[in-house]
């Protein structure tokens, strides 16, 4: 896919904003009969973990055709029988686990525990050694990238992230530059390299990527938002600034999830997370289009690189998102499991969608939602994940009888 032009994308722009319509044209009706007779999951007390598979070298592309010895996260999402849904959690490494909370100590700041390579594998290993989840998330940042892009930022502890010099004018945008990421993020690369031999096909390891207007977000408030003013200011009166800001973000996106493939992720989830503060009509033209060029332009040289997209509050998005190309659309929990499989669709995988809260409740009600999910979700195509990542205080018990019940599914 050609990319996205400023100018095209302004055009774009003036035209979308009147006309917001939106139709699917699909019918799900099949998809609707399998949800009427949702499978029996019974618990059984042995766990049959994939097959564990030696990594041949230290670069390894996920471009790779795949194999009967691929994880489990990889067969259930390319369609294949799988005896039951994988399952890992968003921000499964943190602040509830207590060896995170020990290693913070020694190394307080966020980037260091990120840009380090010894300490991001260690975070990153941290959930794997304790639950055994069938993804492994690369411990990282969203943002990243942004200092390989001309653009300083910090992650201030109760503040968040800050961008020091926000991209506002036509002149900021010229000053962003084209990421390099063997020169700028070797230690992502480093990292990956490194949790692929480890885990090798026990698990699947999954990079990660922030959506352009997500990020655009972020460059442009200076920061964390509660009503994203500025940018919405800028979307609405100087939008070709914004799309070409857009354009840049797209282009270096693209090279980041090829870097994060060829060395060693063999899944990548794009986080939108701000996109749900645009209007359906204003998401088709600020976000869908750059999410639709990066998914095209990925897969024209990985192929096979399963390719995620979540966004926090996405029940007005949920058949949008489906139209990006990607092969898994990530739920939260503010919709029905059994309805959005209906309204994505039988060809594309599901994850998700238990309430992160529910970790703060009984052994009881986690287990029975869990399995109300599951059930719901059908036994093709899902991952069982929560709707968002896991809570700052949520019991680290919890969060092991989550894994523990759901290595013992079986459809």
């Amino acid at each position: 896919m050609a990319a996205i032009s400023a100018s095209q994308a302004a055009v774009s722009s003036s035209v979308a904003l009147k006309h917001c319509g939106f139709s699917s044209g699909e019918s799900f009706g099949e998809q609707s009969l399998v949800l009427k007779n949702a499978v029996q999951l019974k618990s059984k007390n042995q766990v049959a973990l994939p097959c564990r598979a030696s990594v041949a070298s230290e670069t390894v592309s996920s471009s790779a055709p795949a194999s009967t010895e691929d994880p489990l996260l990889l067969r259930a999402v390319r369609g294949d029988k799988v005896e039951r849904p994988p399952v890992w959690l968003m921000r499964q490494a943190g602040r509830y686990m207590k060896v995170y909370q020990e290693l913070c100590k020694k190394h307080p700041t966020f980037r260091e525990r990120s840009e380090n390579v010894d300490l991001s594998v260690e975070v990153s290993l941290q959930p794997w050694r304790a639950f055994k989840p069938d993804g492994v998330i690369l411990f990282s940042d969203i943002l990243t990238p942004l200092t390989g892009m001309n653009i300083p930022f910090d992650i201030v502890p109760t503040k968040g992230p800050i961008i020091h010099d926000p991209v506002r004018t036509a002149a900021d945008v010229a000053k962003v530059q084209p990421l390099d990421p063997d020169t700028a993020l070797h230690y992502v690369g480093e990292t990956l390299q490194i949790l692929r031999k480890e885990v090798a096909n026990q698990s699947t390891v999954l990079g990660f990527v922030g959506a352009p207007f997500t990020m655009a977000s972020y460059i442009v408030e200076g920061g964390s938002s509660k009503n994203f003013s500025i940018i919405k200011r800028m979307a609405f009166s100087t939008p070709e600034v914004l799309h070409a800001l857009l354009a840049k973000l797209a282009e270096s996106t693209v090279r980041y999830m090829r870097y994060q493939a060829d060395n060693g992720a063999q899944a990548v989830q794009i986080f939108d997370s701000w996109a749900t503060s645009l209007s359906p009509c204003d998401f088709e033209v600020f976000s869908l289009p750059y999410i639709k060029q990066i998914v095209a332009e990925v897969k024209s040289t990985h192929p096979n690189l399963p390719i995620i997209l979540y966004a926090s509050g996405s029940g007005g998005l949920l058949e949008r998102m489906s139209k990006t190309g990607v092969d898994v659309v990530s739920v939260d929990w503010t919709v029905d499991m059994a309805e959005a499989r209906e309204r994505i669709g039988k060809d594309i995988a599901v994850q998700g969608n238990v309430d992160p809260a529910i970790l703060f409740g009984s052994k009881e009600t986690i287990t029975a939602r869990i399995h109300d999910t599951v059930a719901k979700a059908g036994s093709h195509k899902h991952i069982l994940n929560l709707g968002h990542g896991v809570l700052i205080g949520t019991p680290e018990e919890n969060v092991e009888h989550f894994f523990s019940e759901a290595l013992k599914l079986r459809y």
